[in-house]
């Protein structure tokens, strides 16, 4: 291995570690989440809905001081992400050799009642312009080739089935203890993100890289670029959506990419090697 391949591995692995510490620091010795609203100078109480984007916040504000121990700790500086739509959402940079960053990026999803073992999955970041153009500037805190590893810091969770308390209901500090938490059964994983990838995108019509669903699969790094590498994840999803291939249902017509084994086709590689990966299925039986 590289000097730099080294100074990666440890990175991860202490980052893993530190994933798996990060249960306690949010939850009560039941397991459910700690934070239970927002509090005002008058010490009224307002109460958090299960919306995921608010979820997403409160934690990475509630995290913040530990990512800052750990940086500390290991001889990291931590860089915020200057604007809220701008990746990643941490950048860790060496004091040592500044030279040397790395892109965590903190998601959330939680788990899936109707399914056994699967989760709503991650989106991991983009597949445009700072992506496809390793030295660009555009949302993006540095260029993304200046980043030694790019990792997903990962949250599972368990939504709350039904809550005693009205989210529209002004509550005050001695009612704390009648609040049910949102989320309960936290759990905190690191890996970087080209190992817990799909090959389908994460939501909507934006173009963000989706992960994989099966949780097993999740904490295992077992992605379906695995086998392939790195390399070929990178060059599939800059061209995602964007390289042309023939399409076998129409001679002499050409359509866009948008499936793994297409790509691999077109670069001259066996299917064979996509990472078999769990999937869910559509009736529960």
């Amino acid at each position: 291995m590289t000097k730099m391949s080294n100074i990666k591995q440890e990175f991860l692995n202490k980052l893993k570690k530190f994933a798996t510490e990060l249960t306690q620091y949010v939850s009560d010795n039941v397991g459910n989440w700690k934070v239970k609203g927002f509090i005002d100078i008058e010490k009224n109480i307002y109460t958090i809905s299960s919306d995921t984007k608010i979820i997403s916040k409160i934690l990475e504000i509630q995290l913040f001081p530990k990512f800052k121990e750990f940086a500390n700790k290991n001889g990291y500086d931590i860089i915020l992400a200057e604007m809220q739509n701008w990746y990643p959402d941490l950048s860790f940079v060496s004091k040592a050799d500044p030279k040397i960053k790395f892109a965590v990026d903190i998601k959330t999803t939680y788990r899936l009642d109707d399914y056994d073992g699967f989760c709503n999955g991650f989106t991991l970041g983009s597949h445009g312009e700072y992506f496809r153009k390793r030295t660009s500037t555009k949302n993006i805190q540095f260029p993304y080739a200046d980043y030694s590893a790019h990792i997903c810091l990962g949250i599972l969770y368990t939504r709350a089935l039904s809550t005693n308390i009205d989210e529209t209901e002004i509550l005050k500090l001695s009612n704390l203890d009648k609040i049910n938490s949102v989320i309960k059964d936290l759990m905190f994983f690191a890996e970087e993100k080209w190992k817990i990838s799909s090959d389908k995108g994460g939501s909507g019509n934006t173009a963000n890289i989706g992960s994989i669903q099966y949780i097993d699969d999740i904490l295992n790094g077992n992605g379906v670029f695995l086998n392939l590498g790195e390399k070929i994840f990178d060059e599939y999803w800059i061209n995602q959506g964007v390289l042309k291939v023939p399409d076998s249902s129409k001679k002499g017509v050409y359509k866009k990419m948008t499936k793994l084994s297409e790509f691999l086709e077109f670069k001259g590689i066996n299917s064979s090697k996509i990472n078999t990966v769990k999937h869910k299925r559509k009736n529960k039986e």
